[in-house]
């Protein structure tokens, strides 16, 4: 069976068979709090948005400032292979300077709503027809392409909607879109108002979504599915307030589920979405659709091990489709099967036993609420490895203790099994490091071991890193290598000096 079968008994019969992206991450984007492009940034982003197979890339709002004027006319002189878009109130001097920018299409809109037209426009609905007429045939006039939007349509009586769109045909523009401005409609009321919008204008109609009730990239997929062409998406999501429908989802559902078509390269999705993170500086949430850190993250037990039969038990996309990778969550949820996996990325062999070993120890970790990483892993496994194999270890760790008191000396006790027998000792030391390893080599009974080297890594970040300690531990000219990881500095220390100890004695 299809996984997406039951979506086909619903698949419209208007729908297109391929949409044309118009992305808005460089307008709409811009204006999420906090985000502001320099010029070299939009460029950059805009011949990122290019190569990803965008058709319509709005550029920006060239009269709002010097600075964004020359983004847009740099971005126009680029020479893309996407169409730019400048946007422009119905006011002939924003219509201007779009033209001077260098655009090929712009984006003219005016308010339709009665909210609109009494609070901010202070228009009679005669008035903003006649407004809008007069900005298009200007624009027509100067030889541009004109993207036309009633903002606020969804809000917008019908009959009234449907005569201002009627009277944006007549001006012969190419697109009419219709913008959910604030985020209101649900996927049912889009995929109608499409559809209806659709009995009465032949124009090929553009959908912008706001996700002020999360369901932005639903209302839009849903007005595509309904016959809407020209979907207005941002990168990431990005956009004023809650932000705009997702490029990613729109595009991905509309292919993978709905099988229509786009310009879009999958496999560059996650690295624009990278760009774009970073040059905005909003971080995508792990758990975002698609493109988060966790979008293709394993953790359970179960369900890593099904992943790795077949990928399509718990993923509907390879993550390879969108250009990145599975990501296997280390933690106490997971099995020896995604372990036996993870060695095998990062090039360990290990035995059955010695996996089951790796495997215990993360889940102990991760039950002291240690976040484990493919850096812990990697030195866990190298620690348990590196250990005296199977034979039984001349010198055991029973027990130990330290005593520390400020302008004191550490004091460090321990309890060793050598050679079967139990041995005592307590040493104090310049550090809690030092008296415990003095306490070690103490109720070892051998003065001539030597701590010749100390080396200490904190792998990851944070206070509760693991620690990784190597040193180098002689003898009578003989010497050693050894190493450990433990949660705790001191612990490590000392694991890793009785692993060398085990070596010098074996």
């Amino acid at each position: 069976m299809d996984q997406f079968e039951y979506n086909k008994k619903v698949s419209g019969v208007d729908k297109p068979k391929k949409i044309r992206v118009f992305d808005t991450t460089l307008r709409d984007g811009e204006q999420t709090p906090g985000v502001n492009f320099t010029v070299e940034d939009k460029m950059q982003i805009a011949k990122a948005l290019s190569e990803l197979g965008v058709d319509y890339i709005e550029a920006g709002f060239p009269v709002s400032s010097d600075g964004e004027f020359e983004a847009v006319k740099k971005i126009a002189d680029m020479g893309l292979k996407s169409e730019i878009v400048g946007l422009a109130r119905c006011v002939e001097k924003d219509i201007a300077a779009a033209a001077d920018a260098g655009v090929d299409m712009i984006h003219i809109f005016i308010g339709t709503s009665p909210t609109h037209r009494k609070y901010k426009l202070e228009m009679t609905k005669e008035e903003v027809v006649k407004k809008a007429r007069e900005s298009i045939g200007f624009a027509k006039e100067i030889g541009f392409k004109v993207h036309f939007s009633p903002e606020d349509a969804c809000r917008t009586e019908f009959p009234y909607l449907v005569e201002v769109c009627r009277m944006a045909q007549e001006m012969k523009v190419e697109h009419i879109n219709i913008p959910d401005t604030v985020g209101v409609m649900t996927p049912a009321a889009m995929g109608w108002l499409i559809s209806a919008l659709k009995k009465e204008v032949q124009v090929p109609l553009a959908v912008h979504c706001h996700n002020d009730f999360g369901m932005a990239s639903a209302n839009t997929i849903a007005a595509v599915m309904a016959g809407a062409s020209i979907p207005h998406v941002t990168v990431n999501g990005l956009g004023e307030r809650a932000g705009n429908a997702d490029m990613e989802q729109v595009v991905l559902g509309c292919k993978l589920i709905h099988g229509i078509d786009s310009n879009i390269k999958p496999k560059k999705i996650w690295s624009t979405s990278r760009l774009v993170e970073r040059l905005s500086g909003i971080r995508v949430m792990p758990n975002f659709p698609i493109v988060g850190a966790n979008a293709f993250a394993h953790k359970s037990g179960v369900h890593v091990h099904g992943v790795l039969k077949k990928a399509a038990v718990y993923e509907p996309i390879k993550p390879e489709y969108v250009g990145t990778k599975r990501h296997i969550v280390l933690g106490k949820l997971i099995g020896s099967a995604a372990v036996k996996e993870k060695l095998k990325d990062l090039g360990i062999k290990a035995s059955e036993s010695e996996i089951k070993d790796i495997t215990s120890k993360i889940k102990d970790l991760a039950d002291k609420g240690k976040k484990v990483t493919e850096e812990d892993l990697a030195a866990i496994a190298q620690d348990l490895l590196g250990k005296v194999g199977k034979k039984r270890r001349t010198v055991e760790l029973k027990d130990m203790s330290l005593h520390l008191e400020l302008g004191k000396r550490p004091i460090a006790s321990v309890a060793l099994f050598v050679k079967g027998k139990e041995k005592y000792a307590k040493e104090s030391g310049v550090g809690p490091v030092d008296a415990t390893l003095n306490a070690i080599r103490a109720a070892v009974g051998d003065k001539d071991i030597q701590l010749d080297e100390y080396h200490l890594d904190a792998i990851t970040g944070g206070s509760n890193a693991l620690a990784d300690v190597s040193i180098r531990v002689s003898k009578n000219g003989d010497s050693t290598m050894a190493r450990a990881v433990h949660e705790d500095v001191v612990m490590a220390s000392v694991l890793a000096f009785i692993n060398g100890v085990n070596r010098l004695m074996k």
